[in-house]
């Protein structure tokens, strides 16, 4: 072992708590390495584990194991052992995913993420940059400015890190020139000031032998710039610009072990709060004091910026998870409808209008995603028109969520302007998002409260208003069945509305066609026009194709408990095929109408469908009986 670390093992004999407190004391570095495919991440990586000379006991133990076995016992430890211990990964050739490791040395802890080079990991480069304060952009001296290089400088900046180390690496390589590590330089400036990043520090290094890692080289004597360990040591951490702006703090959950305490716990985002401080509970906008503020350790006169702390209050105010405590003088913006950066992570493109679910801070909302204003070519700069966004793609696009969020924008706090989509059928995470601003139209746009309540409406046609969605394949007996139901209801008295889906398409939805962005925004106006009629007291029947899952549940969010009913009418392929009424399906098949559901569009039929239609074994009568009988015991 080093000496250092044996001056570590005996300050750790000597004095354990001594040892403890000075290295919690430390301050840490979060960064990230990035660059192109075999630019040598995990290579310099290992390099600085073991130039440091503190990587952790156990991590030392095996590497001496290592040693030993391969006839090295009594030498240094290799450092290709370290370097291959890094590469879990080796037998792929590629990093795939992100690696995070922790090291320290005298003076600051580390955790840097070692991210995948490939493109279609970009994802993953998004998550490692996601917590990262420094980010080393690695170039091969051979190859220069790459695609890769752009595209993550481009998201780092775009991420918000503001510490960029520009490391040309495998010097050694190409003799280390310094015409060569001087173009490097001045075609990264040119691109850097192009996407916004203003200064970054260039140091020329070989992660393999070593060069310019914890300390000069005489292979470079013309560089006179820091080493990279120097610089990652003394690079200035501005860790308390969030303590300098007002106070916010996400809840992340309740406390109540006992009716005599009842608090709010969470990590502070922004600021710092004090016992008797004013707090406004957000979106509600009640406010009250802060009476306590308890941590583990007991109670503490002030809490600061990255802490976590539970937070009692002096009045009994509504707050619960998801809410955010805010400083009553400055409290955050709250608003529905935003301009965002979206970064999408998903194989299946986006659809715009399909609900996503909403994931910022301690809140769980749900949101819909507008057609992006623009794409983003990182490698032009240019803005480019698109209907979508493809795995990968970098676009700026309007967002609706279902109820108001406190927020910030991602430029001023990350925690508080950050976000994921995530899908509401597979639970997969479809992209990362940061907030630009909240759209004017949010702020001057109120619910204007009326008089004459939903209640009324039903209460004067006696009824409970209900949508009766049925959803089934082109030819499947949805519109027959819904007629008749209709016209049953209606002799009974009730008061109805028929939403049919060609109908519809001659007026309110003309303008829409058939792709699957098309077909969402047609069942979520229906959806919404559906959701009036409702207000308005009446019983809605639609018949719709309305074929995948999304959609539908989105549409039954925007009813009250219990008031969508989905109808599967079930009738298979073949069948429905077989009666071909309007000969859709003949055309479909001859390639005369494209994106025909059943033939070359997906159907997703229901999962639990309120009632399910046999038209194979049941008359349209039959169905329509059934029908009413699950809407009027």
């Amino acid at each position: 072992m080093t000496d250092q670390v044996y001056k570590t093992d005996a300050l750790i004999a000597e004095d354990i708590d001594a040892y403890l407190v000075a290295h919690q004391n430390k301050s840490l570095l979060r960064f990230i390495t990035c660059g192109s495919v075999d630019d040598g991440k995990s290579t310099l990586i290992g390099r600085l584990l073991y130039d440091s000379k503190m990587i952790f006991e156990d991590q030392l133990a095996q590497l001496e194991a290592d040693s030993k076995k391969q006839g090295t016992q009594g030498q240094e430890i290799d450092f290709a052992l370290l370097v291959d211990g890094l590469a879990a990964e080796r037998e792929q050739g590629i990093t795939i995913d992100v690696a995070y490791r922790f090291f320290a040395t005298e003076k600051r802890k580390f955790i840097v993420a070692d991210t995948p080079g490939h493109e279609q990991y970009t994802r993953n480069m998004v998550t490692g940059a996601s917590t990262a304060d420094l980010a080393v952009i690695l170039i091969d001296a051979r190859k220069g400015v790459l695609t890769q290089t752009r595209r993550h400088s481009y998201l780092a900046n775009l991420i918000g890190i503001k510490n960029i180390v520009l490391a040309v690496n495998k010097m050694d390589l190409v003799d280390y020139d310094q015409a060569t590590y001087d173009q490097i330089v001045a075609d990264y400036t040119t691109f850097a000031k192009d996407i916004g990043i203003d200064d970054f520090v260039a140091i020329p290094i070989s992660g393999f032998k070593g060069n310019n890692i914890t300390g000069p080289s005489d292979n470079t004597k013309w560089y006179t710039g820091p080493s990279l360990m120097q610089h990652l040591e003394s690079v200035e951490l501005n860790q308390n610009a969030d303590q300098e702006t007002a106070f916010h703090m996400p809840v992340q959950w309740v406390n109540r072990p006992n009716l005599d305490f009842r608090g709010f716990a969470g990590k502070i985002a922004s600021g710092v709060i004090h016992p008797g401080d004013e707090v406004r509970i957000l979106p509600s906008g009640k406010t009250s004091h802060i009476d306590r503020i308890v941590t583990f350790d007991g109670d503490k006169d002030a809490a600061f910026a990255g802490e976590s702390v539970t937070l009692t209050l002096k009045d009994e105010v509504d707050c619960s998870r998801g809410q955010v405590i805010s400083n009553a003088k400055s409290p955050l913006e709250v608003a529905d409808q935003f301009e965002a950066t979206l970064v999408w992570m998903d194989e299946n493109e986006m659809i715009p209008g399909r609900a996503y679910v909403l994931k910022i801070g301690a809140q769980t909302v749900s949101a819909t995603v507008a057609q992006p204003k623009y794409q983003v070519n990182v490698n032009t700069l240019e803005q480019t028109a698109t209907k979508t966004l493809d795995l990968n793609a970098i676009g700026i696009a309007n967002i609706t969520t279902d109820r108001s969020i406190p927020f910030a924008a991602y430029a001023e706090n990350r925690e508080l302007g950050g976000f994921i989509l995530v899908d509401k059928m597979t639970n997969a995470t479809v992209a990362a998002g940061m907030i630009n601003f909240a759209l004017r139209r949010a702020q001057n746009i109120h619910w204007q409260a009326t008089d004459i309540a939903r209640e009324h409406h039903s209460e004067m046609k006696h009824q409970k208003p209900a949508v009766l969605w049925m959803t089934g394949l082109s030819g499947s007996g949805k519109s027959t069945i819904a007629n008749i139901v209709e016209k049953k209801l209606a002799r009974m008295n009730r008061h109805t509305f028929l939403l049919d889906g060609d109908n519809v398409r001659h007026g309110l939805n003309k303008d829409l066609g058939f792709t699957d962005a098309d077909r969402v925004e047609n069942i979520r106006r229906v959806g919404e026009v559906a959701k009036l009629m409702t207000d308005a007291g009446l019983i809605v029947i639609t018949a719709f194709i309305s074929p995948f899952r999304s959609e539908r549940d989105m549409v039954r969010s925007m009813m009250q408990p219990g008031e969508f009913v989905e109808v599967f009418i079930d009738t298979p392929l073949a069948e429905a095929e077989k009666r071909d009424v309007k000969g859709l399906y003949a055309k479909a098949r001859s390639g005369q109408l494209k994106n025909f559901t059943g033939i070359d569009s997906p159907y997703e039929a229901p999962d639990a469908p309120e009632i399910r239609i046999d038209t194979t074994s049941m008359t349209p009568d039959e169905a329509a009986d059934l029908i009413i009988a699950r809407l009027i015991p």
